[in-house]
């Protein structure tokens, strides 16, 4: 080495830099693939019977019912008629299949995007409807004891919900009075009071 050349000082607590490993993005339709897409193309193309069950059961049916569990937990459709939400996926993979026919491939459109939104939109319609139902369904007869209740049910906005409430109210008395009241006397009185309700429209007080 000559005495004009320097020698360069090592640098330290300077590793190299590692590369970067590039993640693939996860996909979050790899239940809906393309293959789903030519099936349901197929399927629709088709008119013999026996060719329609296979090709619904082998390329088909398993993506209808991810796709049913992945809207029921993405927007937590959680109120339903049934004790097991395996029976809620089964109605909605019913429902798709029998919608199948209305979707066009012709159109351009992606089957994944149309049965997306038909599904929801059946879910959001159950949901509620059974949302409405447990709301009446709850216990009528803790509704007297219950202060705040009486005062939901009061309010000008509510009227609707009261109306259902004294229906369903008026109902369950008539279905249960006598194992409710024992006493002659007691199921005479009450069964007046049942009547002034079920002819509320008669009486001004129960609409101010």
């Amino acid at each position: 080495m000559s005495k004009t050349e320097k020698k360069e000082p090592a640098v330290v607590g300077s590793p190299t830099p590692k590369k970067k490993k590039k993640r693939g993005r996860k996909s979050t339709r790899m239940y809906f693939t393309h293959d789903t897409e030519l099936a349901i193309g197929e399927y629709l193309a088709s008119d013999h019977e026996a060719t329609r069950n296979k090709i619904f059961n082998e390329r088909i049916n398993y993506s209808f019912y991810k796709l049913a569990e992945n809207l029921i937990h993405t927007f937590k459709f959680y109120y339903t008629e049934v004790d097991d939400l395996e029976d809620l996926k089964h109605e909605v993979v019913c429902f798709l299949l029998e919608k199948l026919h209305y979707f066009d491939p012709t159109k351009g459109s992606k089957a994944f995007s149309y049965f997306s939104i038909v599904g929801k939109n059946y879910l959001i319609l159950y949901n509620n409807t059974n949302y409405k139902k447990k709301k009446i369904k709850a216990d009528v007869l803790a509704a007297d004891e219950d202060d705040k209740v009486i005062h939901e049910l009061g309010r000008p906005e509510r009227k609707e919900d009261m109306k259902d409430f004294i229906d369903y109210f008026t109902a369950y008395i008539d279905k249960h009075m006598f194992r409710l009241f024992k006493k002659d006397h007691d199921r005479k009185v009450c069964d007046a009071v049942n009547i002034l309700f079920k002819r509320r429209e008669n009486f001004h007080i129960f609409f101010n």
